[in-house]
């Protein structure tokens, strides 16, 4: 079973339905994301809450916790965007096997600790 986190770009794709994602693709697999980035997507679509849509997303998804330790890791990098290293961190802090992201210079990374970073869905190796 793979551990399975998407980055904001991500989630805003999938909610925009620009990205696809058939989540019986990750059957077996855990999807995880910070709850910022779903504060990110409700921002950026101009979501009204409740918003049923939002709420079926998130049904997918489990939050890694938002705490002062992925703040303070946050700080210190490894990018000079501190939203993105809040979203490597969150991944890292909860032993994800795989980060989703659109974001060229994080995919320029490959790897972040043990964690491989991907442009697209692949659950092998």
């Amino acid at each position: 079973m793979a551990k399975v986190y998407l980055d904001a770009n991500i989630l805003i794709d999938i909610a925009k339905r620009r990205k696809p994602l058939d989540f019986a693709n990750f059957k077996g697999h855990d999807l995880f994301t910070s709850p910022l980035s779903f504060h990110i997507l409700i921002y950026v679509a101009k979501y009204k809450i409740p918003s049923q849509k939002i709420n079926n997303l998130k049904e997918y998804l489990e939050l890694v916790d938002f705490n002062e330790k992925i703040v303070d890791a946050a700080l210190t990098g490894p990018t000079v965007d501190f939203e993105d290293n809040v979203q490597l961190h969150s991944a890292a802090e909860e032993d994800c096997n795989l980060f989703l992201t659109s974001d060229k210079k994080i995919l320029a990374m490959k790897f972040f600790g043990k964690v491989k970073i991907a442009g697209e869905i692949s659950l092998d190796g």
